[in-house]
């Protein structure tokens, strides 16, 4: 995976043929909805099952690949968010690209839902660097469920990236990769072992609190939260003050979800240290709108300011580089 370059004619051509044609961008939620729900599951090459790794690699086209992860939660609460990231998709590739923020970047999208009452509770695709990152978003399932207990299992697709993504920016030249998990809810009290067993396959034995599974992740990523707006929990204190907890700086609040690509373009960028704050507000300028841009200056204005200070692990992410999940 990972070969080839992205094409935004290509992905302009074949959004307007599915307009044309009344072809659901969606298409597997839309055939997944047309049957009874004990029927639905994940498409078998987003399904975590027995998976041993999912891999971003060098390659003659990519010699300096940077894995890019973009998880967002698929349930009822998080509203439109999805179809918004699909749509802004080419913006979010290209500028990584155009503005120099990442040589060679490699995008996996997956989706995260509820493991005590959802019948697709994680997705996860593979790494890639042209169009095909666009037929993976669009085959991933919106269940759009939830357990309602204010609570989806973030937590477990956390425990996937830890555990399952081998990248040769980590392995060659010690580089982390950026992981942004999208959602409105907390994470699960506890990973249960029996979640893991039946939806990733490992042979777990014993529940694993949260906080270790994160303390594990941020060795080997730069991993993020957004709460974007029109989701149910926006403006709900518990959230924001649970993932801080776990999080520190890197929780983000985005007013737009129109915004959801730009802000993470913008805050890689800043994160490589190629832009400071402003620089990435005249970026973002030059490709969408004015309110896109100032959101995502809102987003990111205790993070960055004129320099950037996400370099530094947050506090509650502090930890010898031996931290298991066991």
């Amino acid at each position: 995976m990972g070969h080839g370059k992205w094409d935004d004619n290509a992905y302009k051509a074949a959004t307007t043929f599915r307009a044309a044609k009344g072809i659901d961008d969606f298409g597997y939620t839309a055939t997944m909805r047309s049957r009874p729900a004990k029927e639905w599951k994940a498409d078998p090459s987003l399904d975590p099952k027995g998976v041993a790794a999912r891999e971003c690699r060098d390659s003659p086209d990519h010699a300096d690949s940077t894995p890019i992860a973009v998880l967002f939660d698929v349930t009822g609460s998080m509203g439109r968010v999805p179809q918004i990231m699909q749509r802004k998709l080419g913006k979010l590739h290209g500028l990584l690209q155009r503005k120099g923020y990442l040589t060679d970047p490699q995008l996996m999208f997956g989706g995260i839902g509820d493991a005590d009452s959802d019948r697709v509770p994680l997705q996860v695709g593979q790494f890639e660097s042209d169009n095909r990152m666009d037929e993976q978003l669009r085959t991933i399932f919106l269940e759009g469920n939830g357990g309602g207990q204010k609570s989806e299992s973030y937590e477990l697709a956390a425990y996937f990236v830890a555990r399952h993504v081998v990248t040769d920016a980590w392995q060659k030249r010690g580089r982390k990769g950026y992981l942004f998990l999208i959602g409105d809810e907390l994470n699960k009290p506890r990973l249960e072992a029996r979640h893991i067993r039946r939806i990733i396959g490992d042979d777990i034995k014993e529940d694993i609190d949260p906080a270790s599974v994160y303390r594990e992740l941020s060795r080997k990523w730069h991993v993020y939260f957004v709460l974007p707006n029109q989701s149910s929990y926006f403006h709900d204190e518990q959230i924001a003050d649970h993932w801080r907890d776990l999080l520190g700086q890197r929780f983000l609040k985005l007013d737009d979800p129109g915004a959801v690509c730009e802000l993470i373009a913008a805050t890689i960028g800043m994160e490589e240290r190629v832009v400071d704050l402003d620089q990435a507000m005249v970026d973002l300028a030059e490709i969408g709108s004015v309110a896109e841009s100032r959101a995502v200056g809102k987003a990111l204005v205790h993070v960055g300011g004129k320099t950037v200070a996400t370099t530094a692990t947050p506090p509650a992410l502090d930890g010898p580089d031996d931290v298991t999940l066991t």
